[in-house]
């Protein structure tokens, strides 16, 4: 990857991209793109992504970035606990909003539709055990 040290034409939209908090995917895609770009204003969004992201995929790819610009950032660690503030009392809200019935679908989709910031962040944490961590989640609740 050839690192260029000029801005990329597309700077805001990749910018608005890596701070969307709905996609983490997004968020890594931009990062991606932007770590072939060594410029002031990629590097303090990159920074910015090392210590506030919520996941650790896209904290990690902006940590790798970084290191390869040669920046002397820590290493990020992934959070052991909530990584939404008050994340807990939302799936509380979310179960207790449905009727008692409910299956672990109908909360997953709920959850989802009122608070995907919440879902997309322990989607990307959790990546392909998501579901099964939800679903334990919900049955706790």
């Amino acid at each position: 990857m050839k690192i260029q040290t000029e801005l990329p034409e597309n700077y805001l939209d990749l910018k608005k991209a890596a701070n969307y908090t709905s996609s983490w995917r997004e968020r890594l895609a931009a990062v991606q793109t932007l770590s072939s770009y060594k410029h002031e204003k990629v590097i303090d969004l990159l920074h910015n992504r090392v210590k506030a992201d919520t996941v650790f995929a896209v904290q990690q790819a902006a940590y790798e970035a970084l290191t390869n610009f040669g920046e002397d950032v820590p290493q990020p660690v992934r959070r052991k606990f909530e990584l939404i503030k008050g994340a807990e009392k939302v799936f509380v809200r979310v179960k207790k909003s449905l009727p008692a019935d409910h299956s672990f679908s109908d909360f997953a989709d709920k959850l989802k539709r009122t608070r995907l910031d919440v879902y997309d962040a322990y989607e990307g944490d959790q990546g392909e055990n998501f579901l099964p961590w939800l679903e334990a989640k919900w049955q706790t609740i």
